[in-house]
């Protein structure tokens, strides 16, 4: 089973960017790989996924065109690149592999978490 270390997250003012990264280790990435964020209060929601052989990409209409998800297969790594950060942005970011089924976008579809990041936009 594939495990998960996120890192990059941080305080950071609107207008502002971070990168996150997700290592796997004790395996490797396969099919989609998903980055999901939950802030206090809510459910978690889906923010990207990158399909790891073909490098599709896939955006939440709320952080597209800010966001970038990005891979290197060299370092099992992926990236989330995060620009014009909103203070909305704040979240817990946890990236998900072990995809076995179901849309990419549905977090029930990944059997693999890391153990999050915190992003905090101050407004």
């Amino acid at each position: 089973q594939v495990q998960l270390v996120e890192s990059g997250g941080g305080l950071v003012q609107a207008g502002g960017s971070l990168r996150l990264s997700c290592a796997a280790s004790g395996g490797t990435f396969s099919n989609y790989v998903g980055w999901f964020r939950q802030a206090p209060g809510k459910e978690r929601e889906f923010v990207a996924a990158i399909s790891w052989i073909g490098g599709i990409t896939y955006y939440a209409d709320s952080v597209k065109g800010r966001f970038t998800i990005s891979r290197s297969s060299a370092k099992k790594t992926v990236f989330l690149q995060m620009n014009s950060l909103k203070a909305e942005d704040t979240a817990v970011y946890s990236c998900a592999a072990g995809f076995y089924s179901g849309p990419y976008y549905y977090p029930a579809s990944y059997g693999a978490w890391g153990q999050g990041t915190q992003v905090t936009v101050s407004s």
